[in-house]
């Protein structure tokens, strides 16, 4: 009996150890992109608030050619119309020259930026990619209006209240091009929705 009662509670002890083992690995879990770059900038500008905020817009600018650039190529891989898929390419093309630009000005006043697809950006893509045919169609364009409306939105703010001289008047320039985007895409839903 004591025997039985000792293996009892040998196998208890292990069993109790395994769980603490278990318990103090630590999943490191990837911080996200964007608040990477949020966090470095802060702390290299947190007593200039000009500055944060400068960083911030283009941190976001960074965050929007990421997640266009994705999507677009889920564009032209998934969607079987030729306009979405035409409408992808520009978007690649496009987004890439314009990230280019954002990482030389953000490069120029020593701005941390993501390099990589942010949180939301993935959940957006995983969305997007879970649709097929049709429905991809529809889901794309809604997201290229969505996302273009509230991209403009950004840059006409940082081109009137960006204290940065260069990146004030970047965003200026770059208002036509989005409302392009954005023209382009209320078209093409427009076409879409006919079908």
């Amino acid at each position: 009996m004591k025997k039985l009662l000792l293996a009892g509670k040998t196998i208890l002890g292990a069993g109790l150890l395994i769980l603490c083992l278990q318990s103090c690995k630590k999943e490191v879990k990837q911080e996200d992109p964007k608040e990477v770059a949020e966090d470095a900038n802060e702390a290299k500008f947190d007593s200039i608030d000009s500055k944060e905020d400068d960083s911030e817009f283009l941190v976001d600018q960074a965050e929007v050619n990421l997640a266009e650039i994705e999507i677009g190529k889920l564009a032209q891989t998934k969607s079987t119309n030729a306009e979405v898929k035409k409408f992808g390419k520009m978007l690649v093309d496009e987004h890439t020259k314009s990230a280019s630009e954002v990482s030389a000005l953000a490069k120029a006043k020593n701005f941390t930026l993501p390099t990589s697809l942010t949180e939301e950006g993935q959940e957006e893509y995983n969305k997007l990619n879970e649709k097929t045919g049709a429905d991809f169609d529809k889901k794309f364009a809604d997201m290229m209006i969505d996302g273009h409306e509230k991209a403009i939105k950004k840059l006409e703010k940082a081109a009137k209240d960006a204290s940065d001289q260069d990146v004030k008047t970047w965003a200026a320039n770059n208002i036509a091009g989005l409302t392009a985007h954005l023209e382009h895409a209320k078209l093409l839903k427009q076409n879409l929705d006919k079908k």
